[in-house]
């Protein structure tokens, strides 16, 4: 693919592959581990999924209230966001090939808590394993997809979130299947899909043993354990971090309480509620999966401006809309905001060459974090007003993608970084 020389699109150079011998395989490895670690991204994903997919049941069989439900949401997101940047500091020093397994195992035994809980307490034990399993899974699977990615950072990238977010929209679906006729108990069916991606990922273990990753020597991390940042990094950090507040509050509004703005709006059933949920986040899987190849070739800037301000206007038109383009208008908007992930990870990764873990756990930590307590302000709110309410708020919330004028160039910074 013709890579254009856009100043934050930037040329696949050992500087810029990734940490230790990283860049001395990027070229060699197969495309195939990273398709395996897409495929376990979305087993992992659909499981994690079910949880927001079974809120509308346990809502009614466990008597919850919307702040409840936001809590549920809370104890599985900040789990992963306050753990995440941590695991991600400690591959970067002490690469764990096999850590991904154990991470599975993690939310195998919050698979089975959720399914035999018997109180809203224990509801919150079972998702925060599932979030520790997330924590575990994904700054460590970041760094394999970069080794593996042959220089094309953005497309492998995309493809391993594009593998999430087909899981993540499987789950409802599954769940409207399986889950609502059978009951709560029958997440348990879903325990060979985690022993599945157990398998694979021991197997993607050992092609990232056999790599000899070298570690992030303990002197380019900061004192306090985190990262040392430059001043022009840390404010790009800071519009970065902005830009995913934009998208994680907004993409919580609709993963989480979509549902029950169907149900309530417009009468639908649960089960269709579960179709319709599916349907949007199908539509961001592929998002992602443009969104990162068009990085490559366009730019990340371009790709970051498009994804989040061109969803302004379909946002502020969902609260007005009939149900057919209600079903419409989400599906532009999931499309046209997962772009922007692979593009807002790659660029951030380009910032800071060879700190891998670090910055994909401080990342999707970031995202998980501002989601879980976006989803729990959100409960809140809806508990106040109505769940129609909390839609007219968030529809504002793109605008904060016009700090994306002050994004500086990526690889002059990066460049800067590296030395």
């Amino acid at each position: 693919m013709q890579k254009s020389m856009t100043a934050d699109a930037a040329p696949a150079s050992p500087a810029l592959s990734g940490a230790g011998a990283a860049a001395g395989t990027a070229t060699t490895a197969s495309m195939a581990i990273v398709l395996a670690l897409s495929f376990s991204h979305g087993l992992n994903d659909m499981v994690q999924a079910l949880l927001p997919a079974i809120y509308p049941i346990i809502k009614e069989s466990y008597g919850l209230t919307f702040s409840q439900i936001g809590l549920l949401s809370l104890a599985f997101q900040l789990t992963a966001s306050m753990i995440q940047p941590m695991v991600g500091i400690v591959t970067d020093r002490h690469p764990q090939p096999f850590s991904l397994s154990a991470g599975m195992a993690s939310t195998l035994v919050g698979l089975f808590i959720l399914a035999y809980a018997g109180s809203f307490n224990m509801l919150l034990v079972g998702a925060a394993f599932i979030g520790m399993g997330s924590a575990i899974f994904h700054p460590e699977a970041t760094r394999m997809a970069r080794m593996a990615s042959g220089g094309r950072h953005g497309f492998a990238q995309s493809l391993f979130q594009v593998g999430g977010q087909v899981g993540q929209a499987i789950g409802p679906l599954l769940a409207a299947f399986i889950i609502v006729p059978r009951g709560q108990e029958s997440l348990t069916w879903f325990s060979g899909a985690v022993l599945l991606a157990m398998l694979v990922l021991f197997q993607v273990g050992l092609w990232y043993r056999s790599q000899k990753p070298l570690a992030v020597k303990p002197k380019t991390i900061g004192s306090m354990g985190g990262l040392s940042l430059p001043q022009g990094v840390a404010f790009a950090y800071g519009i970065l971090l902005l830009l995913m507040f934009s998208k994680s509050a907004y993409t919580a509004c609709l993963s989480k309480y979509y549902t029950f703005y169907l149900i309530e709006r417009f009468g639908v059933s649960v089960p269709s509620s579960q179709y319709l949920l599916f349907v949007f986040l199908a539509t961001q899987a592929i998002g992602s999966l443009i969104g990162g190849y068009l990085g490559d070739s366009v730019g990340r800037r371009q790709i970051i401006w498009f994804s989040i301000i061109g969803a302004l206007p379909f946002t502020l038109a969902l609260p007005f809309c009939n149900l057919f383009m209600t079903i419409v208008y989400t599906a532009v908007i999931g499309g046209i905001m997962a772009s922007a992930f692979p593009a807002i990870l790659v660029y951030a990764l380009d910032l800071m060459p060879g700190k891998i873990g670090a910055i994909a756990g401080a990342f999707y930590g970031v995202s998980f974090g501002l989601g879980a307590l976006s989803a729990a302000g959100l409960g809140v709110l809806a508990d106040w007003t109505s769940v129609t309410t909390i839609f007219s708020v968030c529809a504002f919330l793109p605008v904060i993608g016009l700090l994306t004028w002050f994004l500086p160039v990526a690889e002059t910074i990066g460049a800067k970084a590296a030395h």
